[in-house]
């Protein structure tokens, strides 16, 4: 919160103990960011982007699949990562 930039390849990382449904909001959020969401096995099963949020209430960024890990980095990032695709944390 309140980042003005991210270097490459940084971003944030959530790890929940088990997988969960939920939303993100871009509260105090000064960039544009990406999220993808990834079942426990590492499986993608959605992405969004993500703008600041200007004035409250800040929308929610939210997918219709249950996930257990959200990683949160700089818009464009995500350019060619399709559901299905997996990533080991």
């Amino acid at each position: 919160m309140f980042v003005r930039d991210l270097g490459d390849l940084e971003g944030m990382l959530f790890v929940f103990e088990a997988e969960r449904e939920g939303a993100f909001w871009m509260k105090n959020t000064l960039i544009p960011l990406d999220i993808a969401f990834f079942d426990g096995s590492g499986e993608l099963v959605g992405s969004l982007g993500m703008l600041p949020c200007e004035a409250d209430p800040c929308p929610l960024y939210d997918i219709d699949e249950p996930y257990r890990f959200a990683l949160e980095v700089p818009a464009g990032e995500l350019e060619g990562l399709a559901d299905g695709d997996r990533i080991d944390f």
